[in-house]
C-alpha cells in the first residue's frame, strides 16, 4: 500500500462561518457532508477542509496560539500566466489581504500570494515546467 499521498488539508479557522463565506466567495462549493462547525470542500484530487482552530490543536494535542508564518503554504496552480493577478484581484474582492503582488520568480514561473481572514497564505503560480491537465491536477516531470 501506497502511503505517500496527501488526502486531506484542513485549515483552523477562528470564525468558522467568516471562512465558510470567503472560500464559497472565491467559488469553492461546499460539500453537504458540512455543518456549523466543520466545513469541507470537493477540489480536484484533494478535499479542504475548515474547522475552528482551537478544536483542531486541541485534537492534535497543542496549543493553538501560533501565530506569525507557520511554514505552510497552500497553492493553486493555473494553466496561464496572467491568471495569477487576475485571482489575486478576485481574492482581493473576497477579503484577502495580497502579500506578494503577482510577478516573476527566480525559478522561471510567475506568482503573488495572498492571505486569507485567519491568516493563512495562499499561492497562486504560473509553473511553465510543470503539466497543468484540463482537470486541474499536476502532471510532474518523471
Amino acid at each position: 500500500m501506497n502511503n505517500a499521498r496527501i488526502n486531506v488539508i484542513t485549515l483552523g479557522v477562528k470564525d468558522i462561518q467568516r471562512s465558510r463565506r470567503f472560500y464559497e466567495d472565491l467559488g469553492f462549493l461546499a460539500s453537504s457532508a458540512s455543518n456549523e462547525h466543520f466545513v469541507a470542500f470537493q477540489t480536484p484530487g484533494i478535499v479542504f477542509c475548515l474547522y475552528p482552530i482551537t478544536l483542531l490543536a486541541e485534537d492534535a494535542s497543542v496549543d493553538s496560539n501560533g501565530s506569525g508564518f507557520r511554514g505552510l503554504t497552500v497553492s493553486i496552480n493555473v494553466g496561464r500566466k496572467e491568471e495569477v493577478q487576475e485571482i489575486l484581484e478576485e481574492a482581493k474582492k473576497c477579503g484577502a489581504a495580497v502579500v506578494k503582488e503577482a510577478q516573476d520568480v527566480f525559478w522561471g514561473g510567475h506568482s503573488g500570494y495572498f492571505t486569507d481572514p485567519d491568516g493563512h497564505f495562499w499561492e497562486i503560480a504560473w509553473n511553465p515546467h510543470w503539466l497543468l491537465k484540463e482537470s486541474g491536477l499536476i502532471e510532474l516531470p518523471k
